[in-house]
């Protein structure tokens, strides 16, 4: 009797965890879109035509920003209540996807804001350095580690970081800076679930 009380809840359990598994997002299900959401930011990803997600996000402390986010790693376009910036590529970012271990390119830009004309071109310098996975809940991700440089004309550095992107998501889970430091840091999203309207 004992043994077969033990294989009811040993199946019990396994049917709870295939359950729990069952609402982690993946590739086809976040083709319907999904939120992403870590304490003071609420993401919603969808996907938009020509290769573009559109990113809301609702933030506890300033305004909601849109973005559109070419396969979901590249920002092309900005808009809030600060305003808009786009990021006009100057070449195919096409032929960059799908992303691979080892990869590298880079990409000459021109950012247009209403308020100001631009100063000059900046260059995205992207290098895919591994693969990795990464954990939002009870869900794990494969990502790929891009390094991420953004140039201006001088050869300053505007930006620079590393995303830790989901190809399958098409989307950025996380971002670490100063890697390889003793100031690195890694600021990524919590939780995921499916985008239910």
């Amino acid at each position: 009797m004992r043994t077969k009380t033990f294989g009811m809840m040993v199946a019990a359990l396994a049917l709870a965890g295939s359950a729990q598994a069952a609402d982690c997002v993946d590739a086809k299900s976040a083709k319907t879109g999904f939120v992403l959401e870590k304490p003071g930011i609420r993401s919603e990803f969808r996907p938009a035509p020509g290769g573009m997600v559109a990113v809301v996000n609702d933030y506890q402390s300033q305004s909601p920003q849109t973005q559109y986010l070419y396969a979901g790693l590249i920002e092309v376009f900005r808009d809030s209540d600060t305003g808009r910036l786009s990021m006009i590529p100057l070449g195919d970012i096409k032929k960059l996807f799908p992303l691979k271990a080892g990869a590298k390119s880079k990409t000459e830009f021109v950012r247009l804001s209403a308020k100001k004309a631009p100063k000059g071109t900046e260059t995205l310098a992207l290098s895919v350095r591994g693969k990795e996975t990464y954990k939002l809940g009870d869900c794990k991700y494969s990502v790929l580690a891009v390094s991420e440089m953004i140039t201006g004309d001088s050869g300053a550095v505007v930006d620079s970081f590393t995303a830790l992107y989901s190809p399958d998501l098409q989307a950025v889970l996380a971002r670490r800076y100063d890697e390889g430091t003793s100031a690195q840091s890694e600021v990524g999203f919590e939780t995921i679930k499916a985008l239910r309207e």
